[in-house]
């Protein structure tokens, strides 16, 4: 495989656990720079995924970098888990538990009756703990400093929220949305459909459109990939 990263290319990434999306686009950047020997090029990712969750992340270079807005107006779906019977701050394993309930009532129907109320258009308010921006800066921002900020909710589409098992306290479920849906959110307000609580415990991507997390790269692969191309042109 040759690649023209000036010209443009659309590079599927399979965005390792722990990494901000701009660590991968960086460290593609720093490669190809260096390989290549370029000062400067454009590369840019078409949605971000949080650094605890893994899976496919659009990475563009050159020209199709102009491209990332059609890619992040597609659809999305996503594999995870959540753990019932508590909550954190930041919806996920980022921050600490701040409370406990107790999941003595909990069953499969109340469980399956929940995500049925999520199902088609929905208002859905980010994490206090996301990149949105509020005054200029990002809201974790504030919520690291505990500084109270108030998000306000937007429109989106939940096309399937699917249970896929049962062992409690941890449940896995499967996920088809819009643009702009934070999973983290969709979890802890489940918690509260069921009078109960509720954190993100775990989160992979797995398609963006018609874009599959099995044919993305693995970074280091696509990374050897491009030192070699560069030994052979030069």
């Amino acid at each position: 495989m040759k690649f023209n990263f000036i010209e443009g290319e659309v590079l599927l990434i399979d965005k390792p656990f722990g990494w901000t999306s701009f660590d991968a686009v960086n460290s593609i950047r720093q490669t190809i720079k260096r390989a290549f020997n370029i000062k400067k090029i454009k590369v840019g990712h078409a949605g971000t995924l949080d650094p605890l969750a893994t899976g496919l992340l659009i990475i563009c270079t050159g020209k199709f970098t102009k491209q990332i807005e059609s890619f992040q107006g597609l659809d999305k779906v996503y594999t995870g888990s959540m753990y019932i019977g508590a909550t954190t701050p930041s919806f996920d394993k980022e921050t600490e538990v701040n409370k406990t309930f107790d999941t003595s009532l909990v069953n499969r129907d109340i469980l399956e009756q929940a995500t049925k109320k999520f199902i088609g258009e929905i208002d859905q308010t980010p994490p206090v703990f996301s990149a949105v921006k509020v005054d200029g800066k990002r809201a974790f921002e504030y919520a690291r400093k505990e500084n109270d900020i108030k998000l306000k909710s937007r429109k989106i589409t939940i096309n399937n929220f699917k249970l896929l098992d049962y062992e409690l306290p941890e449940i896995n479920f499967l996920v088809e949305c819009s643009k702009g849906t934070y999973i983290r959110s969709l979890v802890n307000d489940f918690g509260k459909v069921i009078n109960n609580g509720a954190y993100m415990s775990g989160l992979r991507r797995t398609h963006i459109g018609d874009y599959s997390v099995s044919d993305a790269f693995q970074i280091e692969d696509l990374k050897t990939m491009i030192r070699n191309q560069a030994v052979e042109v030069n």
